[in-house]
């Protein structure tokens, strides 16, 4: 669902989940509502102005037909644009004619002679302009914003695309291994494309939902779209085998069975007599047509053959859709080269034969250079999970069992201290100290912590029994309820922060600033609340925020409030999409706002010291309201003090409340140049200039298989999100780079905000 309206000179672009675009113009008209447009879009307009000014983003124009002159500046791809589901929603047919050209990331104008064009501009919303006659694409000196001029006011039919799918459909599936399995055989309906642009996250869609009842039940639309390309997963009847092959059969399109005949991994099941003689079958990934088996290990060795082959095919994809459409140059491209692989011909083969080149490519040959992948869930195998599946193959996670420890001794404190150090915590952050903690007179609840064991991932969520560390304990009801709040109308996003001890108000005052100066540049309404009554906090939870930060303190029977405490169960129902409950031992109170209606916030396990607090809460503000997801907010502000384990997140810890400056939230990590540059010695030809080595980090959780550019120096690159790009950098070059981007940096021991600290930089 897309909404807009007209403000001044701006065109304020929403969609359901308060994702935001503004589109600017000095002479801007909106005609009304535009014509069919050659590309799949929600909604579409046509306006008129003599210029237009996006956020910034990588940019392609594609030429309609024969036009007269030539095209300078950007990147002549010159590359047919053809074929069903062979773009990133860049449509198909022949009128997106011979040529596509790209903004070049370095800077340089794309001047565009009289012609009809289609330009995607790969905004937060995505944005398609068509037009005829001439224009120039620009990028603005500091990279922020990309100009799209005309020599006169003109008529443009701009298209917009929200990038957060809703599920279309639902299959019911009874308490049934092999149902589970023809179920998740058509997880994969949702997907745009068979090729390797399904790589790209806006090709992949939202699975349909799955409902347990008494039967299997696929809905009709669901059969019609389901792929059959002759690729097949053969599993045991175990929900073990089932959940931990979800990712790879819901990529790969493949259809899923299960064969009684297979073990479950236990000691000796996996032996069958047949008469006289014994039989030892495992799992398998079958190619109907080529005849092809390729044996994978019993659970649990099939998590990790699952994993790797999944990763090897993923990235294989994202270097062979750059010879498509709208590829572009990156720079782990050369891999393809290094394996002797022919991008065009595997670009235009079938699922099948491109699946059976990928087979034969090594994994130890290019684990190197493979992005860490985005996120793992530990799911328990138990029937009643099975409705979680297709939210976590929306995001494309891993799946694994989930298996524990005891803490062993001071193991806690030994742990949260190697972080803070690792981190280089140091806790200057200008805040004014303070002593004590959050801990009130009365008792305060304390949880039983367990130790996970992680599998790969950089972050990782919890679906099971247990409390553990370094984990997102999530529930199903997360999963629901984001729905149901994606479901709502909404006219921008709603911040409560809640002050209900007045001797905490540095965190008070520090959060609503914070909120305060983002609201200048997105749509934030923000309140600030002190000392409210339980009656009036519980209206606050049962209000239509999108988040609510508590300060104060928390007991075993609920939040504090002058006249009592406040019990989350008491609440009818919570429409509060997230929060922090930033107070000792708020982790019960949290977990009941989700399963009451809330998608995540943060939560703690236990007694904090209140400077602990301020500096946790003032940092988690900052990245949260920059488009970091909750958990990854919380994974950077916890660093910052040595009991940084006392904090964690509940719900679906993926989930964003705002969107990013540069659609990917990034953290830059300055280090002195001593030398080393990190870059596996490869000369850079800035060694002797260099002062600082600095590595950028740009990935979400939600956007598997996107691209950022670095735009620092000569190095036009795109890299995959997950993979870092590191650069050396004079201290002139740095400040330049930190004036121009929103970003958490770490330098010197501790986390900053680019604003806040490129200055030191600039001598």
């Amino acid at each position: 669902m897309i909404e807009w309206e007209l403000d001044g000179r701006a065109l304020r672009v929403t969609d359901a989940d308060d994702a935001e675009l503004s589109v600017r113009a000095p002479d801007l008209s909106v005609d009304g509502d535009g014509p069919d447009f050659p590309r799949p879009v929600d909604e579409t307009l046509v306006v008129r102005a003599s210029r237009l000014a996006f956020p910034h983003a990588v940019v392609y124009a594609f030429s309609l037909g024969s036009g007269s002159g030539t095209v300078t500046g950007g990147r002549d791809e010159g590359k047919t644009v053809s074929g069903a589901g062979n773009t990133n929603g860049a449509g198909t047919g022949a009128d997106a004619g011979p040529h596509r050209y790209e903004l070049d990331p370095g800077g340089e104008p794309l001047s565009l002679p009289p012609g009809e064009y289609v330009v995607d501009v790969d905004t937060e919303i995505k944005t398609y302009l068509r037009f005829s006659g001439r224009a120039t694409v620009r990028k603005t000196p500091d990279f922020e914003s990309v100009i799209v001029s005309f020599p006169e006011q003109t008529r443009v039919v701009l298209g917009f695309r929200s990038r957060h799918e809703l599920p279309a459909e639902t299959i019911t599936v009874p308490d049934d291994p092999a149902s589970v399995a023809e179920a998740m055989s058509h997880l994969a309906a949702s997907h745009k494309t068979a090729g390797p642009e399904r790589s790209y996250p806006t090709l992949r869609g939202h699975p349909p939902l799955l409902e347990r009842g008494d039967e299997l039940t696929v809905p009709d639309a669901v059969a019609s779209e389901t792929p059959t390309n002759g690729i097949e997963l053969v599993v045991p009847p175990t929900y073990e085998a089932l959940y931990a092959t979800a990712p790879l059969a819901y990529y790969l399109q493949a259809r899923v069975r299960t064969d009684p005949m297979l073990g479950d991994g236990r000691p000796g099941a996996n032996r069958r007599t047949m008469g006289s003689r014994r039989s030892e079958r495992k799992p398998r990934l079958v190619l109907v047509d080529r005849g092809i088996e390729r044996e994978l290990e019993s659970p649990p060795a099939l998590e990790r053959d699952v994993e790797r082959l999944l990763r090897k095919c993923f990235f294989l994809d994202c270097l062979v859709r750059n010879v498509g459409p709208h590829g572009t140059t990156l720079a782990e491209g050369n891999v393809l080269t290094a394996l002797d692989l022919d991008a065009d011909a595997l670009y235009g083969a079938n699922p099948q034969d491109r699946l059976a080149t990928y087979l034969d490519v090594p994994f130890a040959a290019i684990e190197h250079r493979l992005p860490e992948w985005h996120l793992s869930t530990y799911v328990a195998p138990e029937f009643d999970r099975v409705e979680t599946l297709p939210f976590l193959l929306d995001r494309m996670s891993l799946i694994y069992r989930p298996r524990t420890s005891a803490l062993e001794g001071q193991e806690l404190i030994e742990r949260s201290l190697e972080d803070f150090y690792r981190g280089g915590g140091s806790g200057r952050d200008g805040l004014e100290p303070t002593v004590g903690d959050r801990a009130s007179s009365r008792e305060v609840a304390s949880v039983d912590v367990v130790k996970p064991e992680l599998r790969h991932g950089r972050v990782h969520g919890w679906l099971a029994d247990g409390v553990p560390i370094d984990v997102y304990k999530s529930a199903p009801a997360a999963y629901r309820n984001r729905l149901e709040h994606l479901a709502r109308s909404s006219d921008g996003t709603s911040i409560s922060v809640v002050l209900n001890d007045p001797e905490m108000a540095g965190e008070g005052d520090a959060v609503a600033d914070i909120y305060r100066r983002r609201s200048e540049e997105l749509s934030l309404d923000v309140t600030v609340d002190e000392s409210l009554a339980k009656a009036d906090l519980a209206r606050t939870f049962e209000s239509d925020h999108d988040f609510v930060h508590y300060i104060g303190h928390c007991e075993t029977d609920g939040l504090r409030c002058p006249d009592g405490n406040l019990s989350i169960s008491s609440l009818a129902a919570c429409n509060t999409e997230t929060f922090f409950l930033n107070a000792c031992g708020s982790y019960y109170e949290g977990r009941a706002l989700i399963e009451k209606g809330s998608v995540a916030g943060a939560v703690t396990f236990s007694q904090v010291l209140n400077d602990h607090a301020v500096r946790v809460g003032s940092t988690f503000a900052k990245l949260l309201v920059h488009g970091f997801s909750i958990e990854r907010a919380m994974q950077l502000a916890r660093r910052r003090i040595m009991m940084g384990k006392d904090y964690a997140v509940v719900g679906d810890g993926t989930h964003s409340l705002t969107q990013a400056d540069h659609r990917f939230p990034t953290t830059v990590t300055v280090e002195r140049y001593d030398g080393d540059d990190g870059t596996d010695g490869r000369s850079t030809g800035r060694e002797d200039a260099a002062d600082y080595l600095v590595t950028l980090d740009c990935y979400a959780t939600r956007e598997t298989g996107g691209y950022y550019h670095p735009h620092t120096g000569a190095d036009d690159r795109a890299y995959l999100c997950g993979n870092e790009s590191t650069m050396l950098l004079t201290g002139p070059e740095l400040a330049g780079l930190l004036r121009e981007t929103e970003a958490s940096v770490i330098y010197d021991g501790d986390l900053y905000w680019s604003g806040e600290v490129w200055q030191r930089f600039e001598d």
